[in-house]
This record gives structure tokens, C-alpha cells and sequence, in this order.
């Protein structure tokens, strides 16, 4: 999967007083444990005045409110919550009982809801445990100052059956509830800002004492979880628009070759418990589901995932597959162990964009004792190329450009491996297979490796270019095994070919053989992208995928 993104950075609802107020930020690092926040003197005429105008919202009978699941305009919260219920047979205040939401949870269920535009009914059937609200994003708003945002819950709660006349509270016994509300929310947001950044730490702790307590393992293997979000935005932004899912879908090779995989071995997927990681469109869990999976996570931090929960709505999967928004690495699934994890995580070359760590990450965080991950085997193969026109046009060329002498461009042009597809009848050698990769068995360590290869050549040219490409097996435990190739011999697959080319082409003999070593690291500034290094004879390149 060519896989490029975004996290969305976290950002929280805060209730404030007035436009103007200088208490607008209120993460502010202050302890939870200080001092509780005065009462206002009933005594200080002034105070209160001042605070009548910042909180007249409150009193203000004509505020509009839209209606979380039609476009109904009402002039009150309570207006609002009794035409959910009359209307659309949803009783709000029983949701925040069944799940006991507290003021960050009910926050959360409203902006779900307007960025969502789920049904009444979805969120009624919903069970007990994990949300689907559950991530830190939908404490952003999605209506600016929404009323609905700036109700207290445990007041809903509270005072439901009561009559309108209780509604008639005095002024002061409102701003008092208001400032509680207040403190509140600002306590949860400190404390949750604590608690991630605790959380962040421990992690990158974590992770430094398994790499040092393995010797040969280099500092920056584990880089991909120890990205920050804003660090890691380009990559899952990417995957945040239709067109690469369009792209990857109508790949028949590749979502043929997963859909066959299940469909042809039920006895692997009936009754289990499945994690797909980097889900998108939720094709792969779709498949499972199918397949008899009892119960389906999907997890994808892009912002794809909300298309892919109304995409299995409209296939009636919900009871089967949960979605989750964020990287595998920061959240908490609602199982403790999967039997199966499945991903489309391969990228230009195999190992471009590093997916491959997530999905280890997931195995070793949350695989059962005999579960399996799928596709379970890969590897990396080699092939000479001899296109001696490709050669003048992305090399060559720079010798003369118009009467021009250019060349000092190669030293640009050549370190940038090109994906493109390769005509079969370019190739000049045998392959070579350089990495195969176990998904069960394989560490960390594995993904940057240096191997010496040999290349038989089959026909008497001038080598070009080295060619690079990977092949994909279902294997385990399958009763029809199923595997497809991204080599330049077979249908071609969205991934194309990786080629390396040669400065200078090297002469080439028929029956003889091209030896080389090939060196495969990751970008230490950027460990989604990779640098491949060729040792070949009276010469040595260095190439990047990034």
C-alpha cells in the first residue's frame, strides 16, 4: 500500500465565559489538586453584575439549537432533547445513563454524532464498553458554540423529570453551576493533557530498554512508534482522501488476492476475533466479517475511517466490526487478545512508508498464543534490466541538453529510485530473491538488512538499471494457499516495480553472473522512507524511496 498520512492532532472542548474572557485557555498546566476555585460573594453587586452580561447565554430563551439527527432548528437545549425523543424516539439523558458518560464522554457523543450523522437507531443499539466516540478528536467541536456542548450532563441527568418551573432557578444559583461546570472541564483537560504526555513517555521508555536489552539493534529501529503525531501528519493525511483507496480498490491483484484468501479458507476466520490495521475503506474487515469472523477491530488513524464507518453501515456489518480512529501505537483496543490481524501494509520496494512496524507492533502487543498475522510470508527480489532508450532519456540526456552540457544533474538524477512498470522484455537476468520475511516470526532488526546477491544474466547487453519487486503469501494454516507477484513478468499492480539506475551501465555476458551486495536502512530524519545502497562491480550507489 503506497501509505502517506496524518494524525490529527488532539484538541478539546473548553467551556468559556465570554468572547472577551482572558480565561479562554484553559490548559494551563495548572495542579488539579489546588485550591477549589471561591464561591462568588452574594455580597459584591458589582461581580455580579459583570457576570450577568458574560452569562446571559444561559437565560437566553431564543437561542437556536439544531437537532442532532435532522435539520430541525429548536430555541432551547431542553426543546431540542424532547424532539429527539418525540421525533426520533431517542431518549438522550438514557444514553448518557447506559454508558455513564461524564462531561468529556458526552462532549465527545454530541461531536460524534454531528461529524458522524449516525442514526438514532445506531446509537440505541450500541453495547455496553467501547465507544464509538471513544478518541480524543471528537473533543473538537463541530458546530462552533453549540449549545448542546455547553449543557452539563449530570444537570440532564438530574433534573429530567422535574417541572419547567425548576428551570426558574435564581441567577446566582445558575452561575454557581456554571462555574462548577467550568472547573470541571478545565480539571479533566489538565489531567488528560498529564496523562497523555505520561502516557507518550513511557512508551518511548518502554521501547528504549527492549532495543538496548537487544544488542545489533540500532537506535532508530522503532522510530515509526516513537513518531509524534504532527510528526507522522503528512503520512496518514494522504490516506485521508478517496482517490489512493480508489486506486488500491480497483487493484484487482491485490483486493482480489485478500478476498480469495478468506472467502476460500473459512476454517481460518470462523468465529475469531480479527485486528485489521491501517483499515480504510474497511474492505479487509468487510472481507473477514464475511468470512465468519466473530468480532472485527479496524483501526485507522486517517480520515478515511469516517467514510468506512458509514460504509459498513450500509452493508449491516456494525455488530460485527468496530472502528477505531488512531495509530495502533497510541490507542487501547476493547479486547485483550486477537487471533488474527490482518493489514495491506506493503509499500514501493516492500518495506517504503515502514507500515510493516505498525503491524509488528500489533503482533507483539495483542496476538494470541497461536494466532496468526496475514499475509504471512514476503519477499524481495532482483532482476537486471538492459533498456538502453530508458537510459538515454532519464540519464543520458543530461549530457547534452540543447547544445548544452548539463551531467553535473546525474549526481541529482540518479540517487532517486523510480517507480514505474517495467516491460518483461527488459529484464536480462534471471531473479534473485535478497529478504524473505516471516510476518509471525520476523523483529524489527529484520527490516533493514544487507544481503549479497547474484544475478545469472540471460542475455549479452549492457545492464542499466536494477530492478526491485516483491511477492506475497497466504500460507498458514490455509487450505488454498494464495499468493500474487508485483514483478514485471505478471498483471501489474498499483505498486509497479522499484528501479534503481545505473550512472554508467555495465557490459554484461550471457551465462555469466552480476554479483552485488545490497544495503536496505531506513532514513534516520525520516523512517517512513528508505535508503537502498548497491555494491556492484568498481561501483557503489545509494539510492532513496521517499
Amino acid at each position: 500500500m503506497l501509505r502517506y498520512s496524518q494524525p490529527v492532532g488532539t484538541s478539546r472542548y473548553v467551556i468559556r465565559k465570554s468572547s472577551d474572557s482572558k480565561g479562554d485557555n484553559m490548559a494551563d498546566n495548572t495542579d488539579p489538586h489546588a485550591e477549589e476555585m471561591p464561591e462568588l460573594s452574594d455580597e459584591d453587586d458589582g461581580d455580579v453584575d459583570g457576570d450577568e452580561e458574560q452569562w446571559q447565554w444561559m437565560e437566553e430563551e431564543g437561542q437556536t439549537v439544531i437537532c442532532l439527527f435532522c435539520e430541525k432548528l429548536l430555541d432551547s437545549v431542553s426543546a431540542t432533547l424532547q424532539h429527539c425523543t418525540a421525533e426520533h424516539q431517542l431518549n438522550v439523558v438514557d444514553v448518557i445513563r447506559k454508558h455513564s458518560l461524564d462531561d468529556y464522554g458526552y462532549i465527545k457523543m454530541i461531536n460524534f454524532i454531528r461529524a458522524t450523522k449516525c442514526s438514532a437507531s445506531y446509537l440505541m443499539e450500541l453495547s455496553e464498553g467501547l465507544l464509538p466516540w471513544d478518541s480524543e478528536d471528537f473533543l473538537k467541536p463541530v458546530l462552533q458554540d453549540d449549545p448542546l456542548l455547553q449543557t452539563d450532563p449530570e444537570e440532564l441527568c438530574g433534573t429530567e423529570d422535574t417541572s419547567s418551573s425548576s428551570r426558574g432557578d435564581s441567577h446566582g444559583e445558575m452561575l454557581r453551576r456554571a462555574l462548577t461546570a467550568e472547573e470541571r472541564v478545565q480539571r479533566s483537560e489538565e489531567a488528560v493533557a498529564r496523562l497523555m504526555e505520561d502516557v507518550h513517555k513511557l512508551r518511548l521508555l518502554a521501547q528504549g530498554l527492549v532495543l538496548n536489552s537487544e544488542p545489533g539493534r540500532g537506535g532508530n529501529l522503532g522510530a515509526v512508534a516513537e513518531l509524534r503525531e504532527d510528526e507522522d501528519e503528512a503520512y496518514f493525511s494522504s490516506y485521508g482522501h478517496y482517490g489512493i483507496h480508489e486506486e488500491m480498490l480497483k487493484d484487482k491483484v491485490r483486493t482480489e488476492s485478500y478476498r480469495d484468501f478468506m472467502y476460500k479458507n473459512p476454517e481460518v476466520f470462523r468465529d475469531k476475533v480479527v485486528l485489521d490495521v491501517g483499515c480504510g475503506t474497511g474492505i479487509l474487515s468487510m472481507f473477514a466479517a464475511r468470512a465468519g469472523a466473530k468480532k472485527v477491530i479496524a483501526v485507522d488513524q486517517s480520515e478515511i475511517i469516517y467514510q468506512a464507518m458509514d460504509i459498513v453501515r450500509s452493508n449491516q456489518l456494525e455488530n460485527i466490526i468496530t472502528l477505531i480512529k488512531g495509530r495502533i501505537e497510541d490507542i487501547k483496543l476493547p479486547v485483550e487478545k486477537v487471533d488474527i490481524i490482518i493489514s495491506e501494509w506493503m509499500g514501493y520496494f516492500l518495506l517504503f512508508e515502514s507500515m510493516l512496524d505498525s503491524v509488528l507492533y500489533a503482533r507483539d502487543c495483542y496476538l494470541a498464543d497461536g494466532g496468526s498475522v496475514y499475509p504471512d510470508l514476503c519477499n524481495i527480489s532482483l532482476a537486471a534490466v538492459g533498456d538502453a532508450q530508458k537510459h538515454q532519456d532519464r540519464i543520458a540526456f543530461w549530457e547534452d541538453v540543447y547544445g548544452f552540457n548539463m551531467a553535473c544533474m546525474k549526481a541529482a538524477v540518479v540517487p532517486e529510485a523510480v517507480v514505474e512498470v517495467v516491460q518483461a522484455e527488459t529484464l536480462i537476468s534471471e531473479p534473485a530473491v535478497v529478504q524473505t520475511l516471516d510476518c509471525n516470526t520476523v523483529c524489527l532488526s529484520e527490516l533493514e538488512f544487507t544481503k549479497d546477491f547474484l544475478l545469472k544474466i540471460t542475455k549479452t547487453t549492457d545492464c542499466t538499471a536494477i530492478v526491485g519487486y516483491f511477492d506475497i503469501f497466504f500460507d498458514k494454516g490455509c487450505s488454498n494457499k494464495v499468493t500474487f507477484s508485483t514483478g514485471p513478468q505478471v498483471t501489474k499492480t498499483h505498486w509497479k516495480q522499484t528501479v534503481f539506475l545505473l550512472e554508467k551501465p555495465i557490459s554484461v555476458k550471457a551465462g555469466e553472473e552480476l554479483k552485488g551486495k545490497i544495503t536496505v536502512r531506513k532514513n534516520k530524519k525520516d523512517p517512513r522512507s528508505l535508503f537502498v545502497t548497491f555494491d556492484l562491480p568498481d561501483r557503489k550507489q545509494t539510492y532513496s524511496l521517499q
